[in-house]
């Protein structure tokens, strides 16, 4: 694996991990809410011998610059993965997990389906706002909030903790890691991320690629809720329920969640 860097929106800087051989298929990975690329270590390894592997840390995350504004504006979010996916040699496969389906659905918005080849939502939002049903959120992430957000470190620490235990439906792996992860995203960027009131359904209707909808039964972050929205939105989505799984698909099951994603970017039934 290696970095590179792309301008994204207003010239701001993003990171991007890649790996594999930019000549094969490319996979794009757009991470959650306050997390980085890192959260797609399993997928980084265990896909690069076949496909070209893209995992951008988003504005205000990870490695990438974290500027003052922006973090509201549905253009943004899509410019930004659009340079990312600049770095496909031709149409490309998204996978997005938690907010970074809300970044999918942006980029969709504003840049249709042109340079997509498929879409992966994994545990994710298409939607944000009170009374938005992509958005529906589980009760692991209603209790987290708003202390998630708060400036005051003996409020947002304990919360953050709270809540990454509560991603998975057993044990949660890589606990330090992620909620130093959360935490070394500054407050004011996370609080911004939840400042959108953004509607998708019409978005979602005009998506013309294949979707898979992947989704643990056991999510308490993001509810399965948000996900049958999705798959009664776009059109010929295939559902991929992970049972007895959390919000983290990618990690809790690995494997099976490498081989879904696999087999769309490949074209091929898993």
């Amino acid at each position: 694996m290696r970095f590179t860097e792309v301008t994204g929106a207003g010239g701001v800087r993003l990171a991007v991990r890649e790996a594999g051989d930019p000549a094969r298929p490319t996979i794009a990975f757009v991470h959650g809410w306050a997390q980085s690329g890192e959260v797609w270590a399993h997928q980084l390894r265990d896909l690069a011998a076949d496909f070209h592997l893209l995992a951008v840390d988003l504005r205000g995350h990870g490695r990438s610059a974290v500027p003052a504004d922006g973090y509201g504006d549905t253009r943004v979010w899509a410019d930004d993965l659009a340079a990312v996916l600049a770095l496909a040699g031709g149409p490309a496969t998204v996978v997005g997990w938690s907010y970074g389906g809300l970044v999918i659905t942006d980029y969709l918005r504003h840049h249709g389906c042109a340079a997509l080849s498929g879409i992966v939502l994994v545990g994710a939002l298409t939607e944000i706002g009170r009374g938005r049903p992509g958005g529906a959120t589980g009760p692991v992430m209603r209790a987290a909030l708003p202390d998630v957000l708060s400036e005051d470190a003996d409020v947002a620490v304990p919360a953050v903790l709270a809540l990454t235990r509560g991603m998975t439906a057993g044990p949660a792996p890589d606990v330090q890691a992620r909620v130093a992860a959360t935490l070394a995203v500054p407050p004011a960027v996370r609080r911004a991320l939840f400042t959108r009131d953004v509607g998708s359904g019409d978005v979602l209707a005009d998506t013309r690629v294949p979707v898979v909808v992947a989704h643990g039964t056991e999510d308490a972050v993001v509810a399965p809720a948000a996900a049958e929205y999705a798959l009664g939105k776009i059109p010929g989505a295939s559902a991929r329920w992970f049972p007895g799984v959390g919000h983290l698909p990618f990690a809790e099951r690995a494997d099976a969640f490498t081989r879904t994603v696999a087999a769309l970017a490949g074209g091929r039934k898993e």
